[in-house]
C-alpha cells in the first residue's frame, strides 16, 4: 500500500516523500522504513543511502504515474465523481447501494485531489469490480489531470455552484472546469450521468460534442429515473421512477427510501445514487437496503440531539453561498418556533466573499429565527455598519468567542441550524448545546 505519512507506516508499505507548506517527505524517509517500509521514493539524495531508497526526479509525478499505471490493470466501471456541493455524500451512498450487489470500491474519506486519487487507485484490491472516485479541484484544469490519473469510464457532476471562486475566478470557471470530466467521458465514449434539476450541468451536456451514452435523472418528467420529495424533516424519504429502460434498469422500476440524511437538499444525491445503481442492475430491493442503512458522519448532514434538548442540524463540513442557502431554506421548513441559525465564514471565495457574506446575512434576518450567530472574520466585516434591526444577531470572530457567549448563556430545547466551511471549525460548538 501507498504511504505518504511515516508516522502510520505499515509493514509492506511504499513511502512517497512528498513535500508539503511545512515540511518535506524527504526529511523523513529513514522514519519511514524503520517503521516498516518496505521501499521508500524520494526526489533528493538521502543519507545514509540505501538499497530501499529510491531517487526520482519527483516523487508526487512518481506517485501520480503509478497510481495510473495501476488502474490500467482493471478492466472495469470506474465512476468519476465531481460538483460544488455533495459529491462526498453521493460518491459514499453509491458505494453504499453498490457494495450490495459488486464488489466495489470508492475515495477513502476526502482523499479526492491530485495526491488523493493515485492514492485511492493504489488501494484498489484484486477482484474489484466497480470503483467510485471522487474528484475534487479549486482550479481549472485540475479534473483534467485527475481524469488523466483514474481514467473514469462513468462520469457525474452532482451540481455546478458558488465553490471555491478564489482559485477559479467566476461561476462560468467552474461551470467549464466541472465540465472537464464530461469533456473526457466523451472522448473516451463513456457513460454521463446527468442531474437534469441543475441548469448548468445539464447545459454542460446539452452542448457536449460527440458520441456518449447519456443517462438522466431529476424531479421533471421524461428523465431515465424521476424522483420527488415525500418529506425532508426530520430525515429526507423520496420516491423513484424509472421512466424509461436504461443500463441494466427496464421501465416501470420504483420504489421508496427511507433515508438517515437530513436536508431536501440531499434529494439530488439520493436519486443520483438510486440512478447509478439502476444502471449497474442493483435490484430495487438492495437499493433500498443500500440508502437506508447509510449513516452520515464526519459533521455531513447530521441530526443531533443534544443534552440541553437541542436538534441539531449540522452540516459544518463545507459552506459556499450555494449550499448555505439551500440549508437555510431547508431549515426553514422545520419552523421558526425556538429556532436558531449559526454560520461560520464560507472561504475560498475571492473577491465575491464580500458581497456573499453580507447576501446570507440579509437572508437569514429576513428569516427571523429566534437566534442568529454569525462566527468569522468575513461576517464579522459584513455586519459591521448594518443595520441588524434585532438583538437576536450576533456576530464574533472566531469560534471561540461564539464558544464563550454559549457558556454564559445556554440555548435549550430549540432547533438549531449548525453550518460553516470546515477551516472555521463550527462543529465546536456543539459540545455548548
Amino acid at each position: 500500500m501507498p504511504c505518504i505519512d511515516s508516522r502510520l507506516a505499515r509493514p509492506g508499505d511504499i513511502f512517497f516523500a512528498l513535500k508539503g507548506e511545512s515540511s518535506d517527505g524527504n526529511d523523513y524517509a529513514h522514519q519511514a522504513l524503520e517503521n516498516g517500509c518496505s521501499l521508500a521514493i524520494v526526489d533528493r539524495e538521502v543519507k545514509p543511502a540505501s538499497s530501499s531508497i529510491i531517487q526520482v526526479v519527483n516523487t508526487l509525478e512518481a506517485l501520480q504515474n503509478l497510481g495510473q499505471y495501476y488502474r490500467r490493470r482493471f478492466a472495469i466501471p470506474f465512476l468519476g465523481i465531481t460538483g460544488s456541493n455533495g459529491k462526498t455524500t453521493t460518491k459514499e451512498l453509491i458505494q453504499s447501494v453498490l457494495s450490495t450487489t459488486f464488489t466495489s470500491s470508492a475515495t477513502s474519506g476526502n482523499l479526492n485531489n491530485h495526491i488523493g486519487v493515485p492514492l485511492t487507485l493504489l488501494s484498489l484490491k484484486k477482484g474489484t469490480e466497480i470503483s467510485t472516485v471522487e474528484m475534487g479541484a479549486n482550479h481549472q484544469g485540475e479534473i483534467s489531470l485527475l481524469c488523466e490519473i483514474a481514467m473514469p469510464t462513468h462520469g457525474l457532476i452532482t451540481n455546478i455552484g458558488k465553490a471555491h471562486i478564489e482559485g477559479f475566478g467566476s461561476i462560468e470557471t467552474v461551470k467549464k472546469s466541472k465540465g472537464e470530466l464530461f469533456a473526457h467521458i466523451k472522448d473516451s465514449k463513456g457513460v454521463i450521468f446527468v442531474n437534469s434539476d441543475d441548469d448548468m450541468v445539464s447545459d454542460l451536456a446539452t452542448n457536449l460534442p460527440g458520441p456518449a451514452e447519456y443517462v438522466r435523472y431529476g424531479s421533471k418528467s421524461g428523465q431515465h429515473c424521476r424522483g420527488n420529495i415525500i418529506s425532508s424533516f426530520p430525515f429526507l424519504e423520496i420516491s423513484y421512477f424509472a421512466d424509461r429502460d436504461f443500463g441494466k434498469a427496464s421501465k416501470g422500476i420504483q420504489g421508496n427510501l427511507k433515508t438517515q440524511l437530513t436536508g431536501s437538499y440531499n434529494f439530488e444525491n439520493v436519486l443520483a445514487a438510486a440512478t447509478v445503481a439502476l444502471y449497474f442492475g442493483v435490484s430495487p430491493e438492495n437499493i433500498k437496503t443500500g440508502i437506508e442503512s447509510y449513516l452520515p458522519s464526519n459533521n455531513r448532514s447530521q441530526i443531533v440531539k443534544t443534552p440541553q434538548d437541542n436538534l441539531v442540524v449540522l452540516d459544518a463540513y463545507n459552506a459556499n453561498p450555494t449550499s448555505v442557502e439551500a440549508a437555510i431554506l431547508n431549515f426553514c421548513n422545520y419552523g421558526s418556533e425556538n429556532s436558531a441559525v449559526m454560520l461560520g465564514d464560507m472561504l475560498e471565495l475571492g473577491e465575491i466573499a464580500g458581497e456573499e457574506h453580507r447576501k446570507i446575512v440579509r437572508y437569514v434576518a429576513d428569516k427571523g429565527f429566534g437566534l442568529s450567530i454569525f462566527v468569522g472574520s468575513h461576517f464579522s466585516s459584513a455586519i459591521s455598519g448594518m443595520d441588524k434591526k434585532s438583538g437576536n444577531i450576533l456576530v464574533f470572530e472566531d469560534v471561540a468567542g461564539a464558544c464563550k457567549y454559549l457558556a454564559y448563556n445556554p440555548v435549550t430545547n430549540s432547533r438549531i441550524l449548525l453550518k460553516g466551511s470546515r477551516g472555521i471549525g463550527m462543529e465546536k460548538l456543539l459540545k455548548h448545546l
